[in-house]
């Protein structure tokens, strides 16, 4: 299947859901979503990990595409961290730290699937 658009790709489908799980997470603790700065840093850095697959693919080259998947992976090792930070506030039960961490690293090992893919066709060419 050729991939024509970047919402068909696995790794933005997955980082997604990731966004979807990091807003609920902030709207279902008061403490979290009252704590600006750090709900800030956690969704943003859940948006970065989705958006920069988008802005890679948009570029239309494996070299600008590459550098959009390692910020993505990138970004989604921060939710990681930001997980542990949140679960020592109490912001998150371990449960749903185990779930957000867990789709963070789902959506690391598409990317990097996606990563060998591409330098292993640049060096076919």
């Amino acid at each position: 299947m050729k991939i024509k658009r970047f919402e068909d790709l696995e790794c933005w489908k997955e980082a997604r859901v990731l966004v979807k799980m990091v807003y609920d997470a902030i709207k279902a603790n008061l403490d979290l979503s009252k704590d600006l700065r750090f709900s800030g840093q956690f969704s943003s850095a859940a948006v970065s990990s989705m958006s920069n697959i988008a802005e890679g693919f948009a570029r239309e080259t494996d070299k600008e595409f590459l550098r959009g998947l390692w910020i993505s992976k990138g970004s989604a090792a921060e939710v990681q961290s930001l997980c542990y930070a949140a679960l020592d506030q109490k912001y998150l039960t371990k449960n749903r730290k185990e779930a957000i961490y867990n789709q963070a690293e789902k959506v690391s090992q598409l990317v990097s699937g996606l990563i060998k893919y591409l330098n292993k066709s640049a060096r076919q060419r």
